[in-house]
């Protein structure tokens, strides 16, 4: 029987497969030389010196970095191929670049200039490309492939469209469910996104997006982009990525590393603070306090006020039998000699101003025994050890942490009114907590800048760590000279403190993204902040301090701040950045369909806030869905269910609670229908003062709970997660179900238009005080 001939497509998929066959051949063939490589290092372990050592474990480091990365691009690999009107032949796109065993080129990196034209070629504009073909692959499959040819033809028919790159296979990773990660789109990347992606690294980058336009994304590959280009520099400084909450980082942690990339810092606010955990809540309105850039002067006054006090009268001291005195103007000399030194800091400056008055009052000992201090050095020892010249000599340049000088603020209102004259009494008083209450998000930026001010502080514990340390050193060292003696090693081919090195654990950083996390002074080559319109002045300038060559790539959307967007913009929220701002739009919306993205703007408006206009790429059918909670729509399931729960002594359930259950259920029967048995993710979005009572609800139900998570358990791969619309921000799901919109509006218009626009397929409204005005239905 004759074999069927294949078609076009199908002989083209077969082509493809086998070049993506030679890719992974490159690829194992490259992993395959890293594990040799490693294997070899490691089993050099003979007779090494210190610096041999070192370097052996430089190399492991490195060859266990690039196994790594090669592991991580293991999906997907090919993205696509260029063919040319030229004679240039074709080039296949990747993840990564490689190299066959003979050193051809087999795949270009993504970031590289040559592949530019994937990403920026259109039927207008084709410059020398003739054909870009996107490749679809499962493991090292080839599924299925995309051609768009870019000819004149083409440019006249799509002159009315979007021009979206690919639109095929965007369309299809619209449609995916979402499993609670974000993917990576270095194989749908549009030309509005690649400008931006590519753009100058120097200055500060502000892209202003409104939902579902990509906005994260592009960072993140800007990210990947930035540190493929300058890999020297950042090498040596890194990259820091800043989101809103722990869930958001959560949700992109696997964004860096598919492409190629992990040695980047990803932090929240609350997190930057090496040492310091920011769980404690408060509201809004004691957060803008703390936020704004008054408590820079407030903190340089806390320190010089609180902590370098002036001396008010002569004190006496007796110290080894002698009568000394302490007298104003000693502490202010002392005090100036310090402040004028090279030392940078408070703490950094004590020593040199307790010095001083250490050897004045050993001097004045000195001189009543009538002795030389300089033969004596004893007299300064026993100056040093008296308890009562350290209190007193301590008392007018306290040494301090910023957590403790903070605490004392906050304690203690005389304090704080002293130093910060500018809030009111009302304010300062909302600040009022007692020591050991916790730390908040606000409260972070003061503590860094208080750190700023004080330098390094040596707690009572860290002397004592550092001491325990020195000694288990030495007992190491002394063992090993023992046990060099009893082998009778001492003739020079190893010493005792070769061996000692060897027999101690290494337990500190290793790597340069560990290294910079643990350091509050590290300076970073480049930053990215995510949901940028929610910070505050001081959060700005502790984001600043960590970046002194200005380099950020700044992402966010005014129209989703609480607040709304600023007069200025986003030069008004930026500070003193302002002048080096360069700002940049993303102005296609592929989330969300353009049925919600248009009934979100409707209510935003109709509600004094008209947000910046966003084109929907895509829309879908029956995608809103709103529901009033006493229609009785859900009330036969509801009974049925409040039966069983009265049966099984649980508590009724109000009629939004059971309509916000029974729509819950609704949704996930849908994504079981289109993706499958528990496919799909569906977010729960509340006003912040219900979480807990909708944390109890969900909890309660045996069907549901199996599948909830919410903010305090910070897993954003749940099917079910219940969320505020602060901490939805970033994120998205297939189906959303926003209760009450009424109460989210109160918390902010801004709020409100994140809980309408995180849906790709539908959103489901469920309200029993009504609806904000300009919320409807949208007519058929």
């Amino acid at each position: 029987m004759a074999e069927r001939e294949q078609s076009p497509r199908e002989r083209a998929i077969g082509e493809e497969q086998s070049y993506v066959d030679v890719a992974y051949a490159a690829l194992d063939h490259h992993r395959d030389a890293y594990s040799r490589r490693l294997s070899r290092v490691r089993s050099q372990t003979g007779q090494e010196s210190a610096g041999e050592m070192s370097e052996r474990d430089s190399f492991a480091t490195h060859y266990e970095d690039n196994l790594q990365r090669l592991r991580n691009v293991e999906h997907r690999l090919v993205l696509g191929r260029l063919d040319f009107s030229n004679e240039r032949p074709p080039e296949h796109i990747g993840r990564i670049g490689l190299k066959d065993a003979n050193h051809n080129i087999v795949l270009l990196d993504w970031r590289a200039p040559q592949s530019e034209p994937f990403y920026r070629a259109t039927a207008a504009n084709p410059g020398a490309v003739k054909r870009r073909r996107h490749i679809q692959t499962e493991r090292r499959t080839v599924t299925g492939i995309e051609d768009e040819l870019l000819d004149a033809q083409a440019s006249a028919a799509n002159e009315e469209d979007l021009n979206l790159t690919g639109e095929g296979a965007l369309m299809a990773a619209m449609n995916q469910a979402r499993d609670g990660k974000m993917g990576d789109i270095v194989a749908t990347i549009q030309a509005e996104q690649d400008s931006i992606i590519r753009a100058d690294p120097q200055g500060i980058l502000v892209v202003q997006g409104g939902p579902g336009t990509g906005k994260t994304a592009v960072a993140l590959h800007r990210a990947a982009y930035l540190l493929y280009t300058l890999r020297n520099q950042l090498s040596r400084s890194g990259v820091l990525v800043i989101g809103p909450s722990p869930v958001f980082l959560r949700y992109i942690d696997q964004v860096l590393p598919s492409l190629g990339e992990s040695d980047v810092v990803s932090s929240t606010m609350g997190g930057l603070l090496p040492g310091i955990s920011a769980t404690n809540v408060e509201s809004a309105e004691i957060a803008e306090i703390k936020g704004r850039l008054v408590w820079r002067a407030i903190a340089q006054r806390a320190v010089t006020d609180i902590l370098e006090k002036p001396l008010e009268q002569v004190v006496r001291l007796r110290i080894s039998g002698v009568d000394v005195r302490l007298h104003p103007r000693d502490v202010a000399s002392a005090q100036r000699r310090a402040r004028r030194s090279e030392a940078r800091t408070h703490n950094q400056a004590r020593d040199i101003y307790a010095k001083q008055l250490v050897t004045l009052l050993a001097e004045q000992i000195a001189a009543a025994q009538e002795l030389e201090l300089a033969d004596n050095q004893w007299i300064i020892a026993d100056v040093a050890a008296s308890v009562d010249a350290r209190r007193e000599i301590n008392l007018h340049w306290l040494p301090s942490s910023a957590e403790t000088l903070l605490e004392r603020l906050y304690k203690r209102p005389q304090l704080l009114e002293r130093v910060a004259p500018e809030l009111t009494q009302r304010e300062r008083a909302l600040l009022y907590r007692e020591p050991g209450a916790g730390w908040t998000v606000a409260d972070v930026a003061i503590l860094d800048e208080l750190a700023e001010y004080l330098g390094p502080f040596d707690s009572e514990i860290d002397m004592r760590r550092r001491r325990t340390q020195l000694a288990e050193d030495a007992e190491i060292e002394r063992y090993a000279r023992e046990a060099i003696a009893g082998m009778g090693l001492g003739g020079g081919i190893v010493n005792s403190q070769m061996l000692a090195d060897r027999m101690k654990v290494n337990t500190g950083p290793e790597t340069l993204a560990d290294r910079a996390a643990s350091d509050r002074t590290w300076t970073y080559g480049h930053v990215v902040v995510d949901e940028a319109q929610e910070l505050s002045p001081m959060q700005w300038e502790m984001i600043i301090r960590r970046n002194p060559s200005r380099s950020m790539t700044i992402v966010g959307d005014l129209d989703q701040r609480p607040a709304g967007a600023p007069e200025g913009g986003w030069r008004e929220l930026v500070g003193r950045l302002a002048p080096q701002v360069r700002e940049e739009r993303l102005t296609v919306s592929y989330r969300t369909p353009a049925t919600i993205l248009d009934a979100a703007a409707r209510t935003l408006a109709a509600n004094g806030a008209p947000v910046r206009p966003v084109t929907a790429a895509r829309n879908a059918e029956n995608c809103l869905d709103i529901i009033a909670a006493s229609s009785g729509a859900h009330t036969h399931a509801a009974e049925r269910r409040a039966d069983a729960d009265r049966q099984a002594g649980r508590r009724g359930r109000s009629d939004l609670q059971s309509a916000t259950v029974e729509t819950i259920r609704s949704a996930c029967e849908e994504m079981d229908d289109i993706y499958g048995p528990g496919g799909g993710t569906c977010g729960v979005i509340v006003p912040e003062k219900r979480v807990r009572e909708f944390r109890d609800v969900l909890d309660s139900d045996p069907a549901l709970a199996q599948w909830t998570r919410d903010t305090a358990g910070h897993d954003a791969s749940a099917r079910i997660q219940l969320v505020d619309a602060v901490y939805a921000k970033g994120l998205e799901y297939d189906h959303v179900i926003m209760v009450e919109p009424l109460e989210i509006l109160d918390e902010g218009p801004g709020n409100l238009y994140v809980a309408m626009t995180r849906p790709t397929r539908k959103l489901h409204i469920v309200y029993d005080r009504g609806l904000p005005r300009g919320l409807a239905m949208p007519k058929s």
